[in-house]
């Protein structure tokens, strides 16, 4: 891909141009919480391999840069109505590994928590996918704390004492030391001498350190990109820090153009302090889209997305679905600071009614409005049910004509708040095929995004350039250093 990067950190971001990244981020039952409902929309876990495998062909069809494999090492009954994607998925890195035998030159981004896998058989693995992929793996990262996860992973180890992120920095350490422990060139297959190997090539870690001791070397070659590109999300001052040092990518979430952008060159310049160039980092945002064929259209599929939202309105029918308690009337009147006396969700809110609401309410009327068209009082009114579903789905949701969403996604580029973004789906297979199909092209046409593939590696798509080989006659120097403190 051609200037995908970031231009220097310094330069006039008013005329910014080049490619946007763009990445596609795999839900398969979606990422609104109704979205499984919508008639045709893929629904069943147990067929998602077909549904993955059209996915993906349809992301490389039209030219995404990656799949965006998430993970959780969890799982909970009540995420039945807030987070159903999360309920069931298949490992990340078997569905990387997976995908890459289906596709050619889409990247793919598997996920590892930190906290609850050793860098050994996470270098094996990422390395072992990287070549399998020809060098379209990514890994991502995860740094948190959970305690749903926790809980299944037996007592507390060792490594509790140690900040995470301390951790973590040792774990990249570890994983990098290890890609490195094999140099190119290393398997000679020399018939006439019997040597198969470059010994001076392979070299041993022998990395000891506050939370890891792995002596290497690895049992797989170096990845196809010398080292596989890192990916974190997370938006804490930490996270922020820990992916200016040692990311690749960086996935993050800002609510507004103007934080965003704020973030953005914060987060470039601690990049820059830390010794690298601002386009080593790639900074990419979250977006829901939501599309249609005209915004009218767009429309009407929010509309439906809403009304196959689950709400207590007091029928035995949502009694029997045992409801989160969010979801009833007496939970938006404590959102918009008014007595709702016998009213229904799906009412109109009357412009008498409105003008009395809270600061808080009147923001999520104009959420309502950006995201439906509908106005108070207009021929196509606000009612109770998108007012909870506004507070209740806080998702970066940009809904309407394929110009429209292509707008939204070339403001905040242009603008230089991002480089790119996941593109998240409401449900498959439909709306993702519309983005696909619709939008794509119309980035395409504004030269945001490139005509076809022009690199084979993850690294080449994002512009990044390959890690340096360590040399046989340096092997001493360039090994990963011992950490004692």
């Amino acid at each position: 891909m051609t200037n995908h990067t970031s231009p220097a950190f310094d330069a006039d971001w008013s005329e910014r141009d080049g490619h946007l990244v763009l990445g596609a981020m795999v839900r398969t039952l979606g990422s609104f919480p109704s979205g499984w409902r919508y008639p045709g929309a893929h629904n069943d876990p147990s067929t998602d391999p077909r549904a993955l495998k059209r996915l993906a062909l349809a992301a490389e069809k039209a030219g995404f840069d990656y799949l965006f494999l998430g993970d959780w090492l969890a799982t909970d009954p009540e995420l039945e109505f807030s987070d159903p994607h999360l309920l069931s998925r298949v490992d990340s890195m078997s569905t990387a590994a997976y995908l890459a035998a289906i596709t050619r030159r889409i990247g793919l981004v598997g996920t590892v928590e930190t906290a609850h896998s050793e860098p050994y058989a996470t270098a094996r693995a990422a390395a072992s996918i990287d070549r399998l992929s020809g060098g379209r793996f990514g890994l991502n990262l995860t740094v948190g704390s959970d305690a749903k996860v926790e809980a299944n992973f037996g007592p507390p180890g060792a490594r509790t004492h140690l900040d995470r992120f301390d951790v973590a920095d040792e774990y990249v350490t570890v994983l990098r030391g290890l890609w490195d422990t094999w140099g190119e060139n290393a398997f000679t297959r020399n018939v006439a001498s019997a040597a198969i190997i470059d010994r001076s090539r392979v070299t041993p870690l022998e990395h000891v350190g506050p939370a890891f001791a792995v002596a290497g070397p690895l049992n797989v070659q170096r990845p196809v990109q010398g080292h596989v590109p890192l990916v974190h999300a997370g938006t804490s001052r930490r996270a922020q820090q820990f992916a200016a040092e040692q990311a690749d990518i960086y996935v993050v979430a800002p609510t507004s153009l103007g934080d965003a952008a704020e973030f953005y060159h914060d987060t470039k310049a601690r990049v820059e302090a830390a010794g690298r160039a601002a386009s080593a980092l790639t900074i990419v945002a979250l977006v829901l889209p939501i599309v249609g064929e005209t915004r009218a259209d767009a429309w009407a599929v929010y509309d439906r997305l809403v009304d196959l939202f689950p709400v207590d309105d007091g029928t035995p029918e949502a009694a029997d679905l045992d409801l989160p308690a969010n979801r009833n009337i007496r939970h938006l009147r404590q959102v918009i600071g008014l007595p709702l006396v016998e009213r229904r969700f799906d009412e109109a809110v009357t412009p008498g009614t409105a003008s009395r609401f809270t600061a808080a309410g009147a923001r999520l009327v104009d959420v309502v409005t950006r995201r439906s068209g509908r106005t108070i009082g207009g021929k196509r009114p606000v009612t109770y049910r998108h007012l909870l579903v506004a507070h209740l789905i806080r998702s970066p949701i940009v809904v309407g004509s394929p110009a429209d969403i292509a707008d939204h996604l070339e403001t905040w580029f242009r603008a230089s708040a991002v480089d790119g973004f996941n593109v998240l789906n409401a449900f498959l297979h439909e709306q993702f095929e519309t983005f696909a199909r619709l939008v794509v092209p119309e980035l395409r046409s504004r030269g945001l995004i490139r005509d076809e593939y022009e690199a084979t590696t993850l690294r080449g798509h994002l512009g990044s350039p390959l890690p340096t080989a360590p040399l046989p006659a340096l092997a001493a120097a360039t090994a990963p250093t011992t950490r004692t403190d």
